[in-house]
C-alpha cells in the first residue's frame, strides 16, 4: 500500500487534495499567513485545512505528508519506466537500421539512391526508425513492414488550443515541479487513409464513422449552457460546450481511434459501466469527445434568474422510443445521473429526437460555479482532469445500445469559445 491506509483518500478527498496541490505551491519550509486568520500554515497543513473545507473530513498534516510522498514515489517509477522504454527504442532502431543497410545493399539501386535513402534514414529520430509508416514514407523502394505505427492519444491539434497531449488526461502540469516527468516516446505519423469510396460503391452513410453516429442513431447536436434574460423579450445565452450539426462528405476524413482501455478507469467499472457496455456492443456505437470548454461568461451577469441547461438532438430511420442517461462522473465513480425518455418526430424523411433546454441537475451548476470561481485555469485544469461524463442512450424496447459518448474535459484557451474533438473507441 506504499505506506497509505486503504480507504483514507476516497474520492471526494482525493479531489479536494488535488484541487490544494494546485492552490497551494511548495514553498519548503516557509509557513504561509492567511489574512483573514492571522495564522501561519505549511503547506500541508494548508492542504489538509482544506480538505477540511471542502468535504468536512479530518486528515491530518502528517496523512497528506505520507500521500504527497506515495505519489511521488509513483512518479519516480513512471519516469524510470519512461527511460526504459527510451532505451528499448534505441537498441530497436540500431537493428532496424542494420537491417534496412543490408536490405539496400542487396537491392539493385544505383549509388546515388543508396546514399539518398540512407541520408533519409540518418535524419530520423530512434523511434521514427522503429515505426514503419515514416520509413515508408522516407525510404520508397523499401518493403512494407507488416505492422502498423503506434497510435497516438490527442493526434491532431485544435485551433486555438495547446499542442496535443499523449495520455488521456486533459491536465498535463504535474502538481510535483521538482520531479522529473516521464521521457515522452516521439509520436509518429500515421499512413495516408485510402481515397474513401464514392457514393454509388458504399453502403455505408456518409456521416458514418465521421460523426458522433452508430448504424442506428445519429447526434446531431449537444450543447450546455447558461441563460439570463436581460428583460421580458431579449435573453444572452452562453455556451459551455457544443457540438453543432454538420454536413461531411466522403472525401471527410474518418475519425482517429483511441483504445477505451485508456480511459476505463475515468468511468464506472461496476454493473452497467463502459467496460460492460462495450463488451455487450454493438462497438460502432462508442465514442469519445474531448471538450475545452468555454467558461468565460463574463459578457452576461450570472444571477438568481440564470437557467443552466443541457440540449441534444439525434437522427435515425428508425421510428423508436430512446432512453438517454447522463452520469456525472468524479474519479471514475458515479455522482448523479439522469435518465430522460424522448419519442420520435417525422422531419425531412427522417425520425429526429430533440432535448430541449433540460434543466441541469444541482450538483452541475454548483460545480459550475466553484470551477469558475478558482483564480487561475490550470487549477481548473487540475480538478477537471478527475470529472467526466458518460452519455448512453438505447432503444427503450430492446435496450440495445445506440449511442455511447465519453466526454473528457479542459479549459478552452481559444478566443473562439468552446472546442471540441470526437474519436472513435475501439478495442484493438
Amino acid at each position: 500500500m506504499d505506506g497509505d491506509a486503504e480507504g483514507v483518500w476516497s474520492p471526494d478527498i482525493e479531489q479536494s487534495f488535488q484541487e490544494a496541490l494546485a492552490i497551494y505551491p511548495p514553498c519548503g519550509r516557509r509557513k504561509i499567513i492567511l489574512s483573514d486568520e492571522g495564522k501561519m500554515y505549511g503547506r500541508n497543513e494548508l492542504i489538509a485545512r482544506y480538505i477540511k473545507l471542502r468535504t468536512g473530513k479530518t486528515r491530518t498534516r502528517k496523512q497528506v505528508s505520507s500521500h504527497i510522498q506515495v505519489l511521488a514515489r509513483k512518479k519516480v517509477r513512471e519516469y524510470q519506466a519512461g527511460i526504459k522504454v527510451s532505451s528499448h527504442l534505441q537498441v530497436l532502431a540500431r537493428r532496424k537500421s542494420r537491417e534496412i543497410q543490408s536490405k539496400l545493399k542487396a537491392m539493385n539501386l544505383d549509388q546515388a539512391s543508396k546514399d539518398k535513402a540512407l541520408q533519409s534514414m540518418a535524419a530520423l529520430s530512434s523511434a521514427q526508425i522503429v515505426s514503419a509508416s515514416v520509413m515508408k514514407s522516407q525510404l520508397t523502394h523499401m518493403p512494407q513492414p507488416p505492422y502498423a505505427p503506434p497510435p497516438r492519444f490527442w493526434p491532431g491539434p485544435i485551433p486555438g488550443q495547446p499542442g496535443p497531449s499523449q495520455d488521456i488526461k486533459p491536465f498535463a502540469q504535474s502538481p510535483y515541479p521538482n520531479l522529473p516527468p516521464p521521457v515522452p516516446t516521439p509520436i509518429t505519423s500515421y499512413d495516408p487513409l485510402p481515397t474513401p469510396l464514392p457514393p454509388a460503391a458504399t453502403a455505408v452513410p456518409v456521416w458514418q464513422d465521421r460523426t458522433i453516429a452508430s448504424s442506428k442513431l445519429r447526434m446531431l447536436e449537444y450543447s450546455a449552457f447558461m441563460e439570463v434574460q436581460r428583460d421580458p423579450d431579449t435573453y444572452s445565452k452562453h455556451l459551455f460546450v457544443h457540438i453543432g450539426q454538420t454536413n461531411p462528405s466522403y472525401s471527410d476524413p474518418l475519425l482517429e481511434a483511441v483504445d477505451i482501455r485508456q480511459i476505463y478507469d475515468k468511468f464506472p467499472e461496476k454493473k452497467g459501466g463502459l467496460k460492460e457496455l462495450y463488451e455487450k456492443g454493438p462497438q460502432n456505437s462508442f465514442f469519445l469527445v474531448k471538450f475545452w470548454a468555454d467558461l468565460n461568461s463574463s459578457g452576461i451577469q450570472d444571477g438568481p434568474g440564470s437557467f443552466y441547461g443541457v440540449s441534444s438532438q439525434y437522427s435515425s430511420s428508425e421510428n423508436m422510443t430512446i432512453t438517454v442517461s447522463t452520469k456525472v462522473c468524479s474519479f471514475g465513480k458515479q455522482v448523479v445521473e439522469k435518465v430522460e425518455t424522448e419519442y420520435a418526430r417525422m422531419e425531412g424523411g427522417r425520425y429526429l429526437y430533440r432535448i430541449h433546454r433540460s434543466p441541469m441537475c444541482e450538483y452541475m451548476i454548483n460545480f459550475i460555479h466553484k470551477l469558475r470561481h478558482l483564480p487561475e485555469k490550470y487549477m481548473m485544469n487540475s480538478v477537471l482532469e478527475n470529472f467526466t461524463i458518460l452519455q448512453v442512450v438505447t432503444n427503450r424496447e430492446t435496450q440495445e445500445t445506440l449511442l455511447c459518448i465519453a466526454f473528457v474535459f479542459e479549459v478552452s484557451t481559444s478566443e473562439h469559445g468552446a472546442q471540441y474533438h470526437v474519436y472513435r473507441l475501439v478495442k484493438d
